[in-house]
């Protein structure tokens, strides 16, 4: 019974392995470019739940030329990357088909971090002489996806 039970674990772990592999492999060259469109700010808006920040987006100047997962996501280390995107699509679609969507839609405290740690990655030279414990977006409030174009008042 115990030489069973170990083939059966054994068994259980390798489909486990190989179907994770065979996913892995099909989110990285599945259907063209996929991976590639799941970054897009559009994909990001194929969320209903999410237009009213995609058009305030639209709508932030030179921030307008970069994607979501510039500012949201971990960048400088691929794997945090791809981890940490993965985990908030999957908040994003339970939170999605669940209907327990928040509004309004706000940071979590790590992707308050995130998109800080962002900030000061893209504009170093500028920020060097500044208190980096503060959020960027507390004085530039209208990186908030709200009130874009006039300084929010919120």
């Amino acid at each position: 019974m115990g030489i069973s039970l170990s083939r059966q674990v054994l068994a259980t772990t390798l489909v486990v392995g190989i179907a994770g592999a065979a996913m892995a492999a099909f989110a990285l060259v599945g259907p063209p470019r996929l991976l590639e469109h799941s970054e897009s700010p559009a994909f990001c808006a194929g969320c209903h739940v999410m237009g009213e920040q995609h058009e305030a987006w639209s709508h932030a100047g030179a921030h307008r030329r970069i994607r979501c997962v510039d500012c949201h996501l971990p960048n400088g280390n691929p794997v945090a990357h791809y981890v940490w995107k993965s985990i908030d699509g999957m908040k994003d679609v339970v939170a999605f088909y669940s209907g327990h969507v928040p509004d309004p839609i706000t940071l979590s405290s790590h992707g308050a971090k995130v998109v800080q740690q962002n900030c000061v990655r893209c504009h170093e030279a500028t920020v060097t002489t500044m208190d980096r414990t503060r959020q960027c977006w507390g004085c530039h409030r209208q990186l908030r996806h709200k009130l874009t174009g006039a300084m929010a008042t919120r």
